[in-house]
Formats: structure tokens, sequence, C-alpha cells
């Protein structure tokens, strides 16, 4: 689940990647038609609102809206699973199970 910058709704996010949008949360697109290699974990909203990165369990990321992509982990071997993100400026940091910081900036 993320909040819109100024608090008037969120999103939410399944592991398929489905989103669904409540007060004042646009809807930028989502990963309900793809297959994933892996569930998606977590989301964040850009600083704007006007777009959201997510990220799968495996570090991929998915960009929607004004989102820009500043890299993944996709395809490469991780201690353990990510777990969840955090905005980083303009951009994100994902979180490991085992606390591991992945900065994209």
């Amino acid at each position: 689940m993320a909040v819109t910058p100024d608090g008037g709704g969120y999103w939410l996010v399944a592991s398929d990647g489905g989103i669904f949008t409540f007060g004042d949360a646009p809807f930028y697109g989502s990963t309900g038609n793809l297959r994933l290699n892996k569930p998606i974990e977590a989301m964040i909203p850009t600083p704007d609102g006007l777009g959201y990165w997510m990220v799968a369990s495996d570090g991929g990321i998915f960009t929607f809206g004004d989102a820009t992509f500043h890299g993944s982990l996709g395809g490469r071997t991780l201690s353990a699973p990510i777990a969840g993100m955090i905005p980083n400026g303009a951009g994100y940091t994902l979180i490991g199970q085992d606390g591991q910081e992945y900065p994209f900036t």
C-alpha cells in the first residue's frame, strides 16, 4: 500500500501487481496482465504522485506514470529476497529481508 503525496488517497498493490486505487490516487497501470518471475512485494509513489514504482521479491522494478527506471536487481543473486522499498530523492532504495539496502537514484 502507498499513500498519495497529498494524503487524499492510496494505492493497494496485489502480489501479481494488480493496482487498486482509492480517493484521489490515479491509476497509471499495473503488471496484472504480465507473468512475473516473483511476486510484487512493495510500491512507492513518485515525489509528485504522478507515477509509482513496484518491486518484486527478486529485485525487479516496474515503473508507471512519470516513474523513471533507475536500475534493478533482476538477474542478480541476492542473499535474501527483497521485502520492501523506500523513496530516495528522485529514486528508490530496495530493502532485503536481511536488512541489506540497494539504493538507485
